[in-house]
């Protein structure tokens, strides 16, 4: 595995200052390698951390707080001798994502301290993990829209002296079009979610303006059906990630509540803010889900009524696109449903205390 190095991290070495700081050329050598770093000191006390181990939830109150990380440091310390495992820890408080890590403790010559050298090796995880589905799910979905595309060339082609065959025919293809270009458009959009991390370059998100954007790209199609959409602001919250992910998995709740609610109904969203949770829900008056496919529904190309979702365009990717958003930031998704009486969404992110970069100037 070829790792490439990351220059001009920050570090938080400057923070302390103990008796057995670590020198400016052991910082400047951390900082540029591509492993997140902990320098750890006699007293079990933190002494160097790089910028984004606290993406791995490890630290607490300057120490480690991760048990099994803990052993390992102490197996160091008595034995002198590198120790390397390989762990799974939570991506949130919800502990539904996960980063796969490999870690390797290092005994430094310098005063008892110890280097703890974290690789995320999560993202070359999901990556094989692609690779071995791709293909055979791909592969199954195309076929159906291409299949009709060239049965309905031919019968156009057939009817060529019967023009509203023609118009009939001609319809039908632009209807398999459409919904071809939004399985690509879907299926793009999911392997984006599987190639990248949000939390390597997070960004801190007003949670209130995500919605009123996601709530906006949905007017049209909610106007279209004589449907109404709700939101009363009931909380305020920030949270870390990527704009873009947050707003296109919101705004998939909104459209399946759109497409799956009858007529003159109302879809309701909701923020509240619960035991540092940030809780979008979105509940429509729609056809509900039956317990049996409840929990299969976020899975990539699983629909609970295929001929409903062909009427309404449905990919099958939806909800496994909010799933990805959801854990690759820490949080989750849930879902209540009754059939023939609706069903509520509820997707959750870890809240951050940090301000946005406009309150930060």
């Amino acid at each position: 595995m070829t790792r490439k190095s990351r220059k001009g991290r920050k570090s938080n070495a400057a923070e302390y200052s103990r008796p057995n700081e670590i020198s400016p050329a052991m910082a400047t050598l951390l900082s540029n390698i591509d492993a997140e770093a902990i320098i750890v000191g006699q007293s079990d006390a933190i002494i160097y951390m790089s910028e984004n181990v606290n993406n791995f939830n490890v630290l607490r109150d300057n120490r480690i707080q991760n048990e099994s990380l803990q052993h390992l440091v102490r197996a160091v310390r008595r034995s002198g001798t590198i120790q390397e495992a390989t762990m799974e820890l939570p991506r949130g408080p919800l502990g539904t994502g996960m980063h796969d890590l490999l870690v390797r403790v290092v005994p430094l010559e310098s005063a008892g301290l110890i280097c703890v050298l974290i690789f995320d090796d999560s993202e070359m995880r999901r990556l094989d993990s692609i690779r071995r589905d791709f293909v055979a799910n791909i592969s199954h979905e195309l076929k159906t829209p291409i299949g009709a595309l060239s049965i309905l060339s031919e019968a156009v082609l057939g009817a060529s002296d019967d023009p509203k065959a023609i118009v009939r025919f001609a319809t039908r293809m632009q209807s398999e079009s459409k919904r071809l270009s939004d399985l690509v458009q879907e299926i793009i959009n999911l392997s984006r979610l599987q190639d990248d991390d949000p939390l390597k370059n997070a960004k801190v998100i007003d949670l209130n303006e995500v919605l009123l954007s996601a709530i906006d790209q949905s007017e049209l199609s909610a106007k279209a059906r004589d449907i109404e959409l709700i939101y009363s602001e009931q909380a305020t919250a920030r949270i870390k990630g990527d704009p873009s992910q947050i707003t296109m998995a919101i705004s998939n709740l909104i459209e399946n509540a759109i497409n799956y609610s009858p007529e003159g109904t109302r879809v309701a969203v909701a923020l509240r803010v619960n035991d540092g949770l940030a809780e979008v829900s979105v509940t429509d008056q729609g056809i509900g889900i039956p317990d049996k496919d409840l929990e299969r529904i976020f899975e990539r190309f699983y629909r609970v009524d295929p001929a409903r979702s062909r009427a309404t365009g449905g990919t099958g990717l939806g909800l496994s696109i909010v799933k990805h958003v959801a854990t690759n930031h820490g949080g989750d998704v849930l879902v209540w449903s009754v059939e023939n009486a609706g069903s509520t969404f509820t997707i959750r992110f870890p809240i951050t205390t940090q301000l946005t970069a406009v309150e930060a100037e």
